[in-house]
Parts: C-alpha cells; structure tokens; sequence
C-alpha cells in the first residue's frame, strides 16, 4: 500500500470511528436555606435553618475532608465533555432568598473561596412578602434585596438562580379546600371548577418568564438554574424552564447526581441544623436501598354520600396509617359498585368513566401530610367496564373454537386495541393531573390466560406477527409457537403499563411503579408466563417494583408457612437481597370471607424478615372495622425502633 492510499485509508477510518465518549461524572448537591447565629439547636422552630457555627463547621469538613465545591460553569463544561469535574465534587445550593445569604453566607464565600447557587423568588423581594414559616411571618426584610442581589452575582462566586416569582406557595387544589403546590397543581375556583390545561400552561409559563427577566434585569444575567418550589416540578415546567435558558433544574429528591443529567438533580436537604458527622453520613454514606411497609387501602371503605360521614371515615384511616408508622399507602383510585371486578366509576376527575366522588386527591394529600406517607395511585391495568366503551374492544376467550367474554372474569380492555390503550393512557394522564402522589401500583388485572386475547385487535396482532394461518388451535400443535405468543402478550401488557407510566410521568416525573405478579409466576418461573402472560424476571426489569401477591389461601396452598418458605427462596434466586420485590399479604381468606387472626398476620410478617424479605405489605386494611388489630400488626409492620407490643 502506497503512502497515499495509506493516509486515505485513515482519514476513512477517522471518519467512522465514532469519538471516545465522556463518561458522565458523579456529584452531590446541598440544599440550604436560612443561616442565623441563633438556631436552637436540631430542635428549632425553623427546621430549614442553618446555625453559622454549623454552616462555618461545614465548610471547613468539606476542605479537609476532600471535597471540592463546584460552579454551575463547572457541571455544563463537564456535561459538554470540555473539562472533567473533580473527585468528590459537590455543588452548594441556598433557596429562597433569604437575607442571611448576602450578610451571613457571602463572606463565608469568600473566605473558603466556595462557589454557590442562591435560588430567589423575585415576588418576595419585590413585594411586601406575607410567607408563614415556623410560626411566625415573613416579610420582605427577611429576603435580600435587589442590590444585594447584584452584589452577591458580582461576586463571581454565585450563580443567582430562579425559584420562580409566585409558584412557591399553595394553591387550593380540590373541592375540599387542601392547599397544594401552586406550580404543580390545577387551581379550583369558588365555583368548584378546575383551571383549565391552557390557563394552567399560561400561569406557569408566564410566572418563569417573570422571574427570569426580574433577574436578569438587576444582574444583566440570565438564571440558568430553575430550583422548584418545594423540590416538586412537571413537564410543562420543564419545557417552560428550557425554553428559557434554565437547562438545570433541582428538586428535593434526595441522592447523588451526574453530569449526564442536570435537569432534575437530587438534593441533600440541610435540615434540624446537622453537624458535621451528620453531614459527612450523607455524603459519605453509601445510599442504601429503601424500606417497604405498605397497607393497601380501599378508597370504597372511605367514601360516604354523607360528606361529614366521609371526613370521619377519614379521620379513622389517617389516625391508623400514622400511629402504624409505616412507609406507604396504595390508595384506591377507582370504584367498582357492582362488584364485577371492572372499575366503572374513578375517584377523580377524568373523560372516560363517571366520577363516583372528587375524593382521591383529598385522602391522597391527607396521608402524605398528615400521617407522613408516600402514596402510590392503585389502578386497573385493563379493567374499565362502561357500556360507552365498544365492546369489541374487550378480552374474548377462545375456547373449542367459540369466542366470548370470560364469564368468571373481569371485564378487561385488550392491549392491542390501540383505541382502548389510548382510554386507558388517557385515564391515567386525568389521575396526574388532578391528584398529588409519589407512585403507581398496577392492579392484577394485568393479565391474559392461554385462552385470551381472541379479540378482533388480537387476532389482528397474531397474524402480523405469526401470519396469516395463525389459530388458537395450532397453539396446540406447535410449542414454539406457544412461547413465542406467550411473550407477545406479555409485551403487550408490558408495552402498555409503559405508555401509562409516560402519561402519568408528564405531570409526575418522579413516580415510581409497582407491578401486582401472582405467585405462580414466581414458583413456577417459565411456565407461569403462558398461563398468565407474567414474567417475574421482565417485571424486575421493567418497574421500580414488584407486589408480590404473597397469598397462600388465594393460591389453595396446603401448608401456608411452607409456601411462604418457598416464595422467599425462589424470590431471592431473581432478587438478591429482595430489595424491589414487595410480599403483600391477605388479610382476608376470600373463600369463606373470614380475617385473618392479626397475630397469625404478625407472626407471617416476622418469620418473613427472618427469611430474608424487606419489604412488606397487606390488603386489605379494614380501618372502619380496625382489622388488622392495630397492635399486633405494628409489630409485624412498623418501621418504628421500638414498636409497641400488644397490651396487656
């Protein structure tokens, strides 16, 4: 080969070799907010408040233990792949405004040669601010002012971001009065009525657009950071946020970041005035996988015609939920008043089904705030029955060559009705939208036996995919064809809970899903998956979690310990430390109606943590009846240190 021919053979070869790519960096954020030479101590009225001493004490952990504090120019240059972050970087953050930040923080700044972010909501600054806080009112002298503001940009050392103009506050957010994060939440006027989608988008988007050009116009600086108020955002704010210069975006979640995504980063929130060994705990401390204990909760139970009778019915749920001091609630969004098996009423508002009352968003803000629970939306997968809906587009069964609706089942919408899909999405989209909550749990419902789907869009799908001679008879016939529908259906059901956790991400980015898996799935691994269309290790996969539906009496199990044994050992064999696999338990034997014995509940629920099992829940919860007995079940379930044992 010529030298030519050689230097054009690797100018080719530059051509196509794609450059090395920059791995993204690794980064802690901290979240501040007031700092006063007064806090009393970790118990002060204003948790959020930071003492000088401690913030001083900080600072100097950081410097000599290591760690390097970053700009914002530093996490784009790093995300541009034009220059890597330091080890052990960390990125300082204040929100709010607070005047502390010019005359308390400034000069530390200084001094350490720390750069830092201060998140401002310009309204408080230009207004006559009336925030309560910690018992008392703040005013526009406890913010910094805008010349204070121009001063602490011109330092060179922060980053002056946008906290939004008038999004940090609540806003009522259901017909019951709750007050909800104005930046997230449709407003209900005094008529009852919900703020409209395109009112909504102008609220907010004139709000961001408000706050950045206040900014810019006293720093001759654009924001590139948007902190949401209360750590809480949705898509449209996102859009919003980017489409004006703020490609950053911080919330309250907490964890470690990296420089491959800088548009929701997580944040240690600096709260009850920590020392340094609880500050070098968070950032030395690797994360550990979360704890699990989830009642699972029917909203039926709850509702009342009677509007006083309902709040009651209430009032026993969240004083139960809180004095059980567990971690989750999976709250009933729909109703099923007929009893067969379909959601023909929601509790929210919505375009497809009746609405039986405007409840799920009161009880949902009511156990998040109240008793201190995440909250997880409990919904059908396929199961919404309305006799608007086509029926055509229902599950059929295919039995001997006859086609019909299983009359021992649910009424479920087919995953390969593109029209039904699009209900259901549409469904889930109206849920996000009105309702305030940290999660999805998709019901049982989300499955097909080796009868179904002969729907008319099934059989549509099958001939796509196998040809046109395909027939439910030559499943018979032939067993790799057999598996290889088994797992087009479990697609299909795998592909839709995907389109429904988008619609609900749109308005919840944050949400967390948790998958209902019948146990069979799991102790007979591989063939569970043609009888149902479920597959335990594609469920691991594809969710956050799995519910296991740990149910020896629904399963006819003849020695319940044994299949418990069974359960978790297999469990463990796909999910090793049984970190995202959740045990649900019955509390009801559903073939004579009988409870089941709370201390038989408590002694389940401990052998299964001497097993190995983290995470735990059970349904249903009875909290007008109190069954589960209270006591015995919170030493089964609570998460508390010492929980109560049962009285004597």
């Amino acid at each position: 080969m010529t030298t030519r021919a050689l230097i054009r053979l690797l100018l080719a070869l530059a051509v196509v070799v794609p450059a090395p790519l920059v791995r993204a960096a690794t980064f802690h954020v901290l979240a501040y907010h007031d700092v006063r030479d007064s806090v009393s101590g970790d118990f002060d009225a204003d948790q959020y408040a930071v003492s000088t001493r401690n913030l001083i004490d900080h600072f100097t952990w950081l410097k000599e233990n290591g760690f390097h504090p970053v700009s914002v120019d530093d996490l784009l240059a790093a995300q541009r792949g034009e220059r890597a972050l330091p080890d052990k970087a960390v990125l300082i953050t204040f929100d709010d405004g607070f005047r502390s930040v010019y005359t308390h923080v400034l000069p530390l700044l200084k001094l350490f040669g720390y750069p830092a972010v201060v998140s401002l909501v310009t309204d408080w600054i230009e207004h006559d601010a009336n925030v309560p806080q910690a018992g008392r009112t703040l005013t526009r002298a406890d913010f910094v002012t805008w010349q204070q503001v121009a001063e602490l940009s011109a330092s060179g050392l922060v980053e002056i971001a946008s906290h939004s103009h008038d999004l940090h506050r609540g806003i009522r957010g259901n017909l019951q009065g709750n007050e909800q994060p104005a930046g997230v939440t449709l407003r209900v006027g005094a008529d009852g009525s919900y703020e409209s989608a395109a009112d909504y988008r102008a609220r907010v988007r004139t709000d961001l657009a408000t706050s950045v050009a206040s900014i810019e116009k006293h720093t001759g600086k654009r924001p590139r950071v948007m902190t949401w108020p209360y750590g809480v955002y949705n898509a449209e704010l996102a859009r919003a946020a980017a489409a004006l210069g703020m490609p950053i975006g911080m919330t309250l979640d907490d964890g470690i970041d990296d420089t491959g995504h800088l548009d929701a980063l997580a944040r240690h929130l600096v709260q009850a005035n920590p020392g340094v060994e609880a500050l070098g705990y968070a950032l030395l401390q690797p994360a550990s996988p979360p704890l699990i204990r989830a009642a699972q909760v029917d909203l039926d139970y709850i509702y009342d015609p009677d509007p006083e009778q309902q709040e009651r019915n209430l009032g026993r749920l969240l004083d139960r939920i809180k004095a059980l001091e567990i971690t989750h609630v999976f709250l009933q969004a729909f109703a099923d008043p007929d009893g067969d098996g379909g959601a023909d009423a929601l509790y929210f508002p919505n375009r497809a089904l009746p609405m039986r009352a405007d409840l799920f968003n009161r009880v949902a803000w009511q156990l998040k705030t109240r008793a201190g629970v995440l909250v997880y939306a409990w919904l059908p997968l396929l199961s919404f029955a309305s006799p608007d809906i086509d029926q055509s587009w229902y599950v059929q069964q295919s039995v001997d060559g006859e086609v019909s609706r299983a009359a021992d089942a649910e009424p479920r919408l087919s995953p390969f009705e593109p029209r039904a899909r699009a209900l259901i999405a549409g469904i889930y989209a109206d849920l996000a939208a009105h309702a305030n909550f940290d999660g999805v749990l998709f019901h049982d419902d989300g499955r097909l036996s080796e009868l179904e789907d002969a729907s008319p869009a099934a059989m549509r799908a099958y001939a796509e995919a196998f040809g046109a001679e395909f027939s439910f008879a030559a499943l018979h016939r032939d067993e790799g064809l057999k598996q290889r529908w088994a797992r087009l259906r479990t697609g299909a059901l795998l592909d839709l809970s995907t389109e429904l956790t988008a619609a609900v991400r749109e308005y919840r980015p944050a949400a967390k899903t948790v998958r209902n898996l019948f146990a069979p799935a799991v102790l007979n691994a591989g063939s569970a998956d043609e009888q149902l269309a479920q597959d335990y290790a594609a469920f691991l996969r594809h969710y956050d979690y799995v519910a296991l539906m740990a149910m020896p009496y629904l399963e006819d199990a003849a020695n319940p310990r044994r299949f418990y044994e069974r359960l978790a050992a297999a469990t463990q064999r796909f999910d090793p430390g049984a970190c995202r696999t959740i045990f649900e338990l019955q509390t009801v034997d559903w073939r004579n109606e009988r409870p089941i014995p709370a201390r038989e509940l408590r002694d389940t629920l401990r052998m299964l943590q001497s097993l190995g099992i983290r995470n735990l829940a059970y349904y249903p919860d009875d909290s007008l009846r109190g069954h589960p007995d209270l006591e015995e079940l919170r030493q089964g379930m609570s998460v508390a240190a010492f929980p109560r044992g049962p009285r004597p």
